[in-house]
């Protein structure tokens, strides 16, 4: 056979749960084979039973999909933080590992973002075809910042230009369009919408007020120390999630955000099982990132992929976009994921196969009505319609990369 026939992604898509508005059978349609999922409603820090993930499992499988990623588990303010019972935290979080192996998953995507899983400010784009898509501006994360929040210190953080164009658009927004900005900002993590109350909020933001990136990415390699020994020993392969954006925000430290930052992390405990999650939007989110060139010099490292592109500008401000179209190279990431496999294979290595999911897709019209006919919410960048056009996008791209080749 040949090596074409071989290689290629682990086609899969992200499912939040019963609360999502996708069936398995949806998924199945839309040309997917591996779910991406967790168990939303285990509390973070709480051990994940094994009763539970197989109860998970069980029920993908008899849909004739595979549970191929977890996504996320998270990791508990506390250890980011090394305070209080963080120590019992992880040890929960090596018990949630072993449980996961039991039932043969055996790849989890974490991240070590403080506070905030992701950030924009705005969710509801209109692009020129009608769809819908979210984006960040720096001058309104600003405003946020300066004027609702009021975090102390928070003008040196920012430039004069971006400070005077914070200041006109604060000026000319009205309150429901400042409720919008607080309630954009403040929401929780993916597969819940809820948000933090801005009293909330200050109060997580001030645990962090002497930690610094050093600190952060000390208790990070700590906490690598702890769980990759374990990870190794059960066959799961670890994949750290980029800063999203990334870049500083809000004061607060920010460690996965580089390609220098990655790299260190992965050497800090050199195991198979110490991996990343190559997520091209994230990266490509940064003016400061090279996504093709993170891809190549970090390809051995990738456990996991999500493909999305966005445009950005000088400023740093950005607007996802279709998925093959925007600042981000997909054609010559996709070709160095799809070399790196073929290098795993040529090697005889285990698990050559990357599990790939198509990120963040524009919510349609269609998107809408399945959200009045299911009564669910689609989380933002998580449509159906969107992601199936992203995903049939990136098999013609594999495919043509592989006959190239």
């Amino acid at each position: 056979m040949d090596f074409k026939d071989k290689i290629g992604f682990i086609y899969s898509w992200r499912w939040f749960g019963h609360n999502d508005p996708l069936t398995f059978e949806d998924i199945k349609t839309a040309g997917a084979s591996g779910i991406v999922t967790a168990l939303h409603h285990i509390p973070s820090g709480d051990v994940w039973p094994e009763e539970e993930i197989l109860k998970r499992k069980n029920e993908i499988e008899k849909s004739g999909l595979t549970w191929e990623v977890v996504e996320s588990l998270p990791v508990h303010e506390n250890i980011k933080k090394k305070k209080d019972n963080y120590k019992q935290l992880i040890e929960n979080y090596k018990t949630s590992l072993i449980n996961l192996a039991k039932c043969n998953v055996k790849r989890v995507c974490y991240n070590f973002m403080p506070v905030l899983d992701w950030s924009r400010t705005n969710l509801d784009i209109r692009t020129d075809d009608g769809s819908i898509v979210s984006g960040f501006e720096t001058h309104v994360f600003a405003a946020f910042d300066l004027f609702i929040l009021k975090r102390k210190g928070a003008e040196t953080d920012y430039s004069e230009e971006t400070l005077k164009k914070a200041e006109e658009y604060f000026s000319k927004i009205d309150d429901s369009e400042k409720k919008r900005l607080l309630d954009t900002i403040l929401l929780g993590l993916p597969g819940s919408l809820e948000a933090y109350t801005l009293e909330e909020f200050r109060k997580a933001l001030d645990e962090y007020k002497d930690i610094n990136d050093a600190t952060l990415l000390d208790n990070l390699k700590e906490f690598l120390k702890e769980i990759v020994p374990v990870a190794e020993e059960n066959g799961i392969l670890l994949a750290i999630h980029p800063d999203d954006p990334p870049r500083p925000l809000l004061g607060l430290p920010r460690v996965v955000s580089a390609c220098d930052n990655l790299t260190e992390i992965v050497k800090s405990v050199e195991s198979p099982s110490n991996g990343i999650t190559l997520c091209t939007g994230s990266l490509g989110s940064g003016v400061h990132n090279n996504v093709t060139e993170i891809a190549a010099r970090l390809a051995r490292y990738v456990n996991f992929v999500h493909l999305r592109n966005v445009i950005i500008d000088n400023e740093g401000n950005f607007r996802e976009n279709h998925h093959l179209e925007g600042s981000v190279d997909m054609y010559n990431a996709v070709k160095i994921l799809l070399l790196e496999q073929k290098r795993r294979l040529e090697e005889g290595l285990d698990n050559y196969r990357m599990p790939m999911r198509p990120d963040h897709g524009k919510m349609t019209h269609f998107d809408k009505e399945i959200e009045k006919l299911r009564n669910k919410r689609f989380y933002p960048g998580y449509s159906y319609i969107g992601r199936l056009k992203g995903l049939s996008e990136l098999q013609g791209l594999e495919v043509g990369i592989k006959y190239s080749l």
